[in-house]
């Protein structure tokens, strides 16, 4: 990811020597894959897979089945009506109709700070998994951090080659205590195709959480950014969002055998940090300090990334907003931890409310997406959008919308 990427460098398409797959080109599509990855993969990721594997045990396998069918089908079409038309997604809104695109600017920023207000507790987590310090004085901290990195001229290129790393440790260990937490396959297995219960509101979370709110647009304006655009891109762009969400699938799937291993053989997770006690159980002393590690590497990455992508949304339209970016940023930062201070609630209880809003918000943005590609081929260059792809993302629409109008009921109940 660039600390401060080129704007308006897509615009017009394709750019120029875009067809050879070259190492700057590879490492591109990575950025972006790995920015929608860390995004997702962050603090909330961590907690809400914890949180409702030991509510729903085996059951959750299905959650998590058709909450990974609906990232796919999702990212799939907004990456690639995105990526095609060179549009950022609220330009596509306002060129459908005057002011949508402001709307869903202002929806996804607001579900980017809530996320964001999420990633920083996230950081508290860690760092009192890792330390024992105040979860407050930990998201404090965390926040600080991550202003450091973005601010600093290499964060792009440190951010890019950490989040690897990053990514890759924490399937690493994941994997780990999933194995020695032995848990129950068979019946994970199972309960994948045939639950014994179904939380709607668990599955809302973990789309949400995935490819809710700024978290689908993430790779996708960073692919922008880049230059990387136009009909010429597409299978780039598709190859590159389905195995950003096949990375979060597998450290979900592990992440959840992990907790479920520790459940079902009777350990009780701490209610104020479930995550680290499931990992202390499995693995002791050694796998809370890793863990912590780990949490708040991501809730660092997380922040970052919610802050870019939500500033992205802010920034298209007006050139001298677009120079000052990298304040506007650090101020996203700050804001969102002023309200994590200030909201005085437990961060289980923030990380979860934070997938369930952007699960809310979802269908909306999507609407815009779904409609560029039904109706709008002008603004794709004359491409011809796949019909399967399309009917694919309606369907999508209609279970998240059914899924989010589902959820609005029981939000007041995680907040």
């Amino acid at each position: 990811m660039s600390a401060a990427p080129a704007e308006g460098s897509a615009r017009g398409g394709r750019a120029p020597g875009a067809g050879a797959l070259s190492s700057s080109r590879r490492s591109t599509l990575l950025g972006a894959l790995f920015l929608m990855a860390t995004s997702a993969i962050g603090p909330g990721f961590i907690v809400q897979t914890t949180t409702f594997t030991a509510a729903l045990g085996a059951a959750f396998a299905f959650a998590i089945l058709i909450s990974v069918l609906l990232d796919i089908a999702v990212q799939m079409n907004v990456w690639r009506v995105i990526g095609v038309s060179g549009l950022r997604a609220q330009d596509l809104g306002n060129r459908l109709l005057p002011g949508v695109g402001h709307a869903l600017a202002a929806l996804v920023v607001l579900g980017g700070l809530v996320f964001n207000v999420g990633n920083v507790a996230g950081g508290g987590l860690g760092l009192d998994a890792l330390l024992g310090l105040d979860p407050r004085l930990g998201g404090a901290l965390t926040a600080l951090v991550a202003v450091g990195i973005f601010l600093s001229r290499r964060a792009g290129m440190a951010l890019d080659r950490v989040v690897v790393v990053l990514g890759v440790v924490m399937i690493a260990l994941t994997g780990y205590v999933a194995v020695v937490s032995d848990p129950p396959v068979g019946d994970a297995l199972r309960q994948t195709v045939l639950p014994e219960q179904v939380d709607v509101l668990a599955i809302t979370t973990l789309v949400g959480g995935t490819v809710g709110g700024y978290i689908v647009y993430a790779g996708a304006h960073r692919l922008l950014d880049s230059g990387v655009s136009g009909v010429g891109a597409v299978h780039e762009i598709t190859r590159t969002s389905v195995v950003g969400i096949v990375v979060t699938a597998v450290m979900r799937a592990l992440l959840f055998l992990a907790v479920l291993g520790v459940v079902a053989g009777g350990a009780a997770l701490a209610e104020d940090n479930p995550a680290a006690s499931a990992f202390s159980a499995a693995a002791g002393e050694v796998g809370l300090r890793l863990f912590g590690v780990v949490l708040w590497a991501a809730a660092v990455t997380s922040v970052i990334g919610a802050s870019y992508t939500s500033v992205s949304f802010l920034t298209t339209s007006s050139a001298s907003m677009a120079r000052r970016r990298g304040v506007l940023t650090a101020g996203f930062i700050a804001v969102s931890t002023t309200v994590y201070l200030l909201a005085g609630q437990a961060p289980v209880s923030l990380l979860v409310f934070a997938g369930a809003f952007n699960g809310v918000v979802l269908p909306l943005g999507f609407t815009v997406v779904l409609w560029v590609a039904w109706r709008r081929r002008d603004l794709l260059g004359g491409y011809s959008y796949p019909r399967w792809l399309l009917a694919v993302g309606v369907l999508a629409w209609g279970v998240a919308l059914f899924l989010g109008a589902s959820s609005l009921s029981r939000l007041g109940e995680l907040w």
